[in-house]
Formats: C-alpha cells, structure tokens, sequence
C-alpha cells in the first residue's frame, strides 16, 4: 500500500505568497526587487555571515536571489519572507522554509536579521508565526531548526517559538572557521504551541 503524500504537489503553488502579519508593527512579506540592498548589506555583516552561508552579494546577485526566492514558491521548493516594518521601508531579515519535503511533510527554518532588526524580539514572532502558517493552512507535520551550538542567539530563538531541543548534530556544517556541531530543533503540528 502506498503512503499518501502528507501535503499534495502543487497546494502550495496554487496559493499566492502571503502577507503574514506579527505583533510588534512587522510583518513578513515575499521579496521584492526593492529588497536588494538588503541582500547586499547581509552579505557585509559579520554575525550573518559567521553564522549562515549567504555569501557576497552585488546589486545584481541580489535581483537574482530574488527572483529565485520566487521560483521557488512557484516550484514548491522554499517558501522566504523579508522581515519588514508593517508601514513600509525595506526589509531587516529573511526567514523561510527550506528543504521541504512536502510528500514527507517536513521542512526547516532558516533565519537571519540585520542589525536594524535585532533585538527587537521580531524573529520568535517570525519563527511561531511561519510555523503555524506551516502547520496550519500548508499542512506540514514536522519542522527543523538547526543551528551552530556556538550560536546562543539562535537557540534562545528556537526555544522560545516552542522548538524544543532534540539533541546535537556532530561536525554537522562547515563554517568559515572550520566544522560546527548542530543543535536540532523540532516542532510538531500536534504540539501544544508555546
């Protein structure tokens, strides 16, 4: 007997991108052109890139990760938001969803702020409200959030949006300062939120 898929193809790309509202005067839209210095100034600060694998970008680089962060809601690959202020101005972070697996049900979160952004709590609310968008009107069952355990800020992130601790990935990810190991993190559509 054949597992049906926990999420058909083509749910998500029947749906246009929405615009996620959060506390807190933010909210988490789709990347626009616009966006791009954003990208650009992610690329020069040293807690992103210490911490994810972004890289440099250039104006250009920038439009075209922009455009791909769009194909690939259109080919159900990743669904990613800009943090932005809820009255307009360009955008502070960046969280999605990757790596999904949508026949599966399970996808991972992925997060960054610009100093603009930090400390203002944004990305816990980020983090619960992607999840439940997730869990809630796509259908997941399970989400990951993974991170260096040199990186407490993330993990304070993670715990607080109610994604439990489940245990440490060994040399998991290449940083520029050579193998970290991983916290892993994990969220059930069936677990009590907060």
């Amino acid at each position: 007997m054949e597992i049906p898929a926990v999420v058909p193809a083509g749910r998500m790309s029947a749906l246009p991108q929405p615009v996620l509202d959060l506390p807190g005067g933010w909210l988490l839209r789709p990347w626009e052109p616009y966006d791009a210095p954003a990208l650009v100034a992610s690329g020069g600060d040293p807690e992103i890139q210490h911490w994810n694998r972004t890289g440099r970008f250039t104006e250009a680089r920038a439009e075209e990760r922009i455009a791909r962060y769009r194909a690939n809601w259109e080919t159900e690959k990743a669904a990613i938001w800009a943090v932005a202020p809820a009255a307009g101005g360009p955008a502070v972070g960046l969280i999605g969803l990757a790596d999904l697996d949508l026949a599966g049900g399970s996808g991972e979160i992925l997060y960054w702020l610009l100093p603009a952004g930090r400390g203002s709590g944004v990305m816990v609310k980020a983090t619960d409200r992607v999840s439940r968008w997730a869990f809630e009107d796509l259908g997941l069952h399970r989400l990951r959030i993974t991170h260096s355990v040199a990186n407490p800020a993330s993990c304070a992130i993670a715990l607080k949006a109610g994604f439990p601790l489940e245990g440490t990935m060994r040399g998991a990810l290449l940083h520029a300062d050579g193998w970290h190991d991983e916290h892993l993190h994990a969220r059930l559509r069936t677990d009590t939120p907060g």
